[in-house]
């Protein structure tokens, strides 16, 4: 079976939060978005729809988060591990 980075997801709802970035961040993500549209030859509308993907590939690529993630389970695995053994 191939390991994804990404598994079953607990809650596919949106969660929606708020977050003010400095104007500088703002003017990035909007110069990615612009480079990005025109290496894939896509339109990107709203360069801040940029900030979920760049977060996820942040946490994905992260390999000390990653270490850290194995070395502590969630107390739901813990909890399934203990019902299952």
């Amino acid at each position: 079976m191939t390991k994804l980075k990404l598994g079953p997801l607990a809650d596919d709802k949106p969660v929606k939060i708020t977050v003010e970035i400095p104007a500088s961040l703002h003017r990035d993500l909007t110069a990615y978005a612009d480079a990005l549209g025109r290496a894939n030859g896509q339109n990107i509308a709203d360069p801040l729809k940029l900030i979920v993907p760049m977060l996820q590939r942040f946490i994905a690529t992260d390999r000390a988060f990653a270490k850290t993630r194995t070395r502590t389970k969630p107390q739901s695995d813990v909890a399934e591990t203990e019902r299952s053994g």
